[in-house]
C-alpha cells in the first residue's frame, strides 16, 4: 500500500499535482491536461529499515524542489490508501501512523494547510459523481469501495479481491513465455499488456475467435499475441485460470451493492448503482461492459435496474484530475484542509488521552 495523490494549490497562478500510486508516481501543473512528469513510487508500508517520516520528508523536499515550489507558498491534498473491513488493527494502526506522519512532515517543512483524501473518492469525483461504488485496480489488489455524498461507507465494508495489476502482467509473462515468446523486461510485458490486452464480454466465444494482433517496441521489435490478449484480464472474473482461490470481481461487486442495500442508508437505492473503475489495469478496453453485464446477471432484476459501469474518466490519470476538481473548488482549502495550529492541538490532545 502506498501513498496517492499531492496537489498543492496556488489559487493565483495554478495548482500542482502529484499522484503517487503503488507502481509510480506522476506529477505537474493542474493547467495542463496531463501530469508533465513520473518517477518510481516513494513508499510502502512494512519497510522498517526506512522510518516512515524520513522517507516522506526525502520525498516531499525532492518534489518541491523538481517543481521549484516554496513550501509555505500553498495548502496541498494528499491521498490516503484505502482501509478495509477484513484490516487488522495493525493495519489500522499503519493507516494511521502514515497519515499522521504526512501531516507531521508536511507541516515541520512549514506547508499552510494539509487536506488528507481517500483515493477512491478522488477517482468517483473525477467522474463528477460523490455517491457511487468505485472499483479500484490496484497494483498488489482490488478494491470494491461504496461511497455515498463523498464519504466512504466502512460499515458497509470494502471488499477486496486479492488480483491486481501486478498479477495480471505477471500472468501475461507467464503466456508467453510458454509460448516462448522472448522479451527484454517486465516494462516490456506491461507495455504489451497495456496496448493489446482486452476483456472479451463473451470469454467463452472469444476463444473461438482469430484475436492475433501485434505491438512494436522500441529496440525490441514486433510482438504477435492471441488468445493472451483476453485471457489476461479473465483472470479478474476467472481467478482460478491463474491457479488463484479468490473471488471474481462480478461477485465482489454484486456482494458490495448487496451490503449497500441491506444498509438501507437511503430510502433511494439508486447511489449505488455507478460504478466507477479506477487504476491503470481499469482502462482494459472492455473491462466497463463485461463487469456491467456480469453484476447485472447475478442480481435480482429489482436490484440490476439501473446499474452503469463507467471506465476510468480520464484512464489513468483519473484519480490525479479528482485531486485537480477539489483544488479547484471555491471551498479550497478553508473546508477542506487542516491547518498546523489545528493538527498540533489534536496531537496534544490525543497524547494527553
Amino acid at each position: 500500500m502506498s501513498l496517492g495523490i499531492l496537489l498543492f494549490s496556488l489559487k493565483l497562478t495554478c495548482d500542482l499535482v502529484l499522484f503517487g500510486g503503488s507502481g509510480y508516481c506522476k506529477f505537474g501543473w493542474s493547467k495542463y491536461s496531463a501530469p508533465s512528469g513520473r518517477s518510481a513510487t516513494f513508499l510502502e508500508f512494512g519497510n522498517i529499515e526506512s522510518p516512515m517520516y524520513s522517507r516522506l520528508r526525502h520525498f516531499f523536499s525532492t518534489i518541491y524542489t523538481r517543481m521549484q515550489v516554496k513550501t509555505s507558498t500553498q495548502p496541498i491534498i494528499v491521498s490516503i490508501p484505502i482501509c478495509h473491513h477484513d484490516d487488522t488493527e495493525s493495519d489500522k494502526a499503519a493507516r494511521e501512523q502514515l497519515k499522521d506522519s504526512i501531516h507531521s512532515a508536511l507541516f515541520d517543512m512549514n506547508v499552510p494547510a494539509v487536506c488528507a483524501v481517500n483515493q477512491a473518492v478522488l477517482a468517483l469525483f473525477s467522474a463528477r459523481k460523490v455517491s457511487g461504488i468505485v472499483v479500484n485496480i490496484g497494483f498488489h489488489q482490488t478494491s470494491i469501495v461504496p461511497i455515498l455524498h463523498g464519504k466512504v461507507m466502512h460499515q458497509v465494508g470494502v471488499e477486496v479481491v486479492g488480483i491486481g495489476a501486478l498479477k495480471l502482467t505477471g500472468f501475461l509473462k507467464e503466456q508467453m513465455q510458454q509460448k516462448n515468446i522472448f522479451f527484454g523486461s517486465l516494462y516490456t510485458v506491461r507495455a504489451l499488456k497495456e496496448n493489446l490486452c482486452y476483456v472479451a464480454l463473451n470469454y467463452e466465444a472469444e476463444l473461438s475467435k482469430d484475436t492475433n494482433a501485434s505491438f512494436q517496441i522500441a529496440s525490441e521489435g514486433s510482438f504477435t499475441l492471441s488468445e493472451e490478449r483476453f485471457k489476461t484480464g479473465e483472470i479478474l472474473f476467472q481467478p482460478r485460470i491463474a491457479g488463484m482461490r479468490a473471488m471474481g470481481l462480478q461477485h465482489a461487486v454484486a456482494l458490495c451493492m448487496e451490503h449497500c442495500q441491506d444498509a438501507e442508508l437511503m430510502a433511494d437505492d439508486s447511489w449505488y448503482k455507478t460504478v466507477v473503475l479506477a487504476g491503470g489495469s481499469a482502462c482494459l478496453p472492455g473491462l466497463a461492459e463485461r463487469l456491467e453485464k456480469d453484476v447485472c446477471g447475478l442480481l435480482p432484476p429489482s436490484m440490476s435496474n439501473g446499474i452503469r459501469v463507467l471506465p476510468p474518466p480520464y484512464g489513468v490519470d483519473s484519480a490525479w484530475f479528482g485531486a485537480k476538481l477539489i483544488g479547484n473548488l471555491s471551498t479550497f482549502p478553508t473546508s477542506w484542509c487542516v491547518m498546523k495550529k489545528q493538527f498540533r492541538q489534536r496531537s496534544r490532545r490525543k497524547f494527553m488521552w
